[in-house]
């Protein structure tokens, strides 16, 4: 997988930012097709095949979260980007609720457009190049399909939240879940109400994880979590 080999959808309607944007981009060695709106971008996406989608919210025509569903109506797993202007909660929640993977407000640096870029590609891509349905890790197995977590013999059937969050952990293996991102992809919202919840969750897979000493979920202070794997 070479991720600088990429091919971008983007839609933004202002001329100088998607100027800029489209060739920075290609300096990066990502081929970028740029639509001025939301019209041209479902076009775009119809004719073509894209890694990633980078979409400006607020375009004529079409906005980008109508672009967004219309690209989930053709590709469930196609990875999106939202670029705007608007910072308000519920815009972001509803970014979140369509399958977006990322949300940048605007304005951003173009090295934060890079990294965040990047980050999806390596997740993505990664997905479709293994089996996302069953885990081992340490003394564990993790049947995604089947909720079931097995340690020896035992086998732990867990609750529908418990085994998404448990995924996401492990397709994060050492690396830092970001909390925002686990709170709108399996609750849709960041609310201080469905945050307390998902605090209840860690601690009950901190128990099913205990048998085995080389494993450990650990709070990293105000980002989210990390799912710690000792070889």
């Amino acid at each position: 997988m070479e991720i600088i080999k990429a091919r971008i959808l983007l839609a933004e309607d202002e001329p100088n930012l998607s100027s800029l944007l489209q060739e920075y981009l290609q300096l990066k060695g990502y081929r970028v097709e740029l639509a001025n709106d939301g019209v041209e971008g479902i076009e775009l996406f119809k004719k073509n095949e894209f890694d990633l989608c980078l979409l400006d919210v607020m375009m004529p025509r079409k906005d980008g979260f109508t672009l967004a569903k219309e690209i989930r109506e053709i590709d469930k797993e196609a990875p999106i980007i939202f670029l705007t202007a608007k910072s308000l909660k519920d815009d972001k929640i509803e970014g979140f609720n369509l399958g977006a993977d990322d949300y940048i407000t605007k304005p951003f640096s173009m090295e934060e457009l890079s990294a965040r870029i990047q980050a999806v590609l390596r997740r993505t891509q990664g997905e479709n190049e293994t089996d996302e349905e069953f885990y081992s890790f340490g003394q564990f197995h993790f049947d995604f399909n089947n909720q079931i977590l097995t340690h020896g013999k035992k086998q732990e059937k867990l609750t529908t939240k418990e085994s998404q969050l448990l995924r996401l952990l492990c397709k994060n293996q050492n690396k830092v879940l970001e909390r925002d991102i686990a709170l709108n992809r399996i609750w849709g919202n960041d609310s201080y109400f469905t945050a307390r919840s998902m605090d209840v969750f860690i601690t009950k897979l901190r128990k099913y994880l205990k048998p085995d000493p080389d494993i450990q979920i650990i709070n990293i202070h105000g980002t989210g979590y990390k799912l710690i794997v000792r070889s």
